[in-house]
């Protein structure tokens, strides 16, 4: 129990230190991105930003938020990483992160503080996106439980909390889960980014009684290790990414019957392409839309493949001054633009919001600002509710512990 203690932490520190639609356009062979789709326009004029709510931190509040909002009969609920009431470890020593609830006029509720995890408990840590379930929240977390490999806990939207499950229950589960649940036909399905049968990671079934099924392990060759950006459901089909493995190395995107049958789409990494996608994939009309945090002929890039493999690059993000880089989130799609945010890059590189058609014109509509109110470091996917996107910051604000946002395109 020691020597898998000691693998959590280790993990859990470099997790932390790393830490309607328009009929899509026709995808080309399979290229390396374009460089003369690098068009990003002015911000439009009628872009309106506003921030939602400021997070105070340890001891009174969350920090930290790097998950996307889940909205539910107009509030929104979500989690951040840090702050909270417990000291978690050493090298978390502000709070085991929230879940919080918050309106769009901005009252926020604290829902619950997690706690680190103790010999004999089931305490968890380091929340990730949360989903509805007939009107109760499920989630996971990539730390604590009994066996210190993260759980899978639901909480009711009035905070009582309970854990269904903890990772590391039997020899080839799997460990430390970095991403959020899906709901198929009422099973859940997630992924862990360790463990499994050669430790690179498996996708799994929960029942929400609680019942875990290993359903794939990672084998780091040709199938990926390491997945990361939510499962999506195309069709009865599971689409994921994993961060690394492939034949080059840099990660793949990969499609899981229910039945547990891999088969691996596209190889990223191979050509001069994209590289190491970390965020999650947006199903638009049969095309798969997503992002990788580098590579490209610049700090990364969005990228189309259709569920059959065939691909192509729509835009490759250049950073300083002005562009965008290293996305670390997914893309929504609004009225048939898609919209995604970049952890850096933008006026004083500290990341932006930008919109990009599906033939690869981009435009960056907002830049965040070190030590300003408006927040900075945006990590989390947007979400869409009523033509309005609502997103997080890691961090900034009044207290510079992270936002809650609002932005009309």
């Amino acid at each position: 129990m020691r020597n898998v203690q000691n693998f959590v932490i280790i993990m859990l520190s470099s997790l932390l230190i790393s830490a309607c639609g328009e009929s899509p356009a026709p995808l080309s062979a399979p290229l390396g991105p374009p460089a003369s789709r690098h068009i990003a326009e002015r911000t439009p004029s009628s872009v309106k930003y506003s921030v939602i709510y400021s997070f105070k931190g340890y001891p009174d509040d969350g920090a930290d938020p790097q998950r996307a909002l889940l909205e539910l009969n107009g509030t929104f609920y979500g989690t951040t990483k840090a702050g909270g009431s417990n000291s978690c470890y050493d090298f978390l020593p502000k709070g085991c992160g929230t879940v919080f609830a918050v309106t769009a006029s901005g009252l926020e509720k604290w829902l619950y503080s997690f706690k680190a995890a103790q010999p004999g408990g089931v305490n968890a840590q380091l929340p990730n996106n949360l989903i509805d379930v007939n009107g109760a929240l499920y989630g996971t977390t990539s730390g604590g439980g009994l066996h210190y490999g993260g759980t899978v806990f639901t909480i009711t939207t009035s905070g009582k909390e309970r854990v269904l499950y903890e990772f590391g229950s039997h020899g080839n589960d799997g460990v430390l889960p970095s991403a959020g649940l899906l709901n198929v036909n009422g099973t859940l399905y997630g992924t862990t980014r360790y463990g499994g049968a050669s430790n690179y990671g498996t996708v799994f079934t929960i029942t929400p009684a609680g019942k875990e099924t290993v359903l794939y392990s990672f084998k780091a060759g040709s199938d990926g290790a390491w997945p990361q950006g939510d499962l999506i459901n195309v069709n009865g089909t599971l689409y994921g990414t994993t961060f690394a493995g492939g034949t080059s190395g840099y990660g793949t995107l990969y499609s899981l019957t229910t039945s547990g049958k891999e088969a691996v789409l596209y190889t990223f990494g191979l050509r001069p392409d994209g590289e190491l996608p970390n965020g999650d994939l947006v199903n638009v009309n049969g095309t798969l839309y997503g992002t990788t945090e580098k590579g490209g002929v610049g700090l990364g890039t969005v990228f189309a493949i259709t569920t059959s493999g065939q691909t192509d690059w729509l835009y490759s993000f250049l950073g300083k001054p002005g562009d965008g880089a290293s996305p670390h989130a997914g893309l929504v799609n609004l009225n048939g633009s898609l919209y995604g945010t970049t952890s850096s890059g933008g006026a004083t590189n500290h990341g932006t919001v930008f919109s990009i058609t599906t033939s690869g014109t981009e435009a960056v509509l907002h830049n965040f600002v070190s030590g300003h109110r408006s927040g900075a470091y945006p990590d989390a996917r947007l979400i869409k509710v009523r033509g309005t996107l609502y997103g997080t910051t890691a961090k900034g604000g009044s207290y510079v512990q992270g936002t809650v946002f609002s932005l009309t395109p």
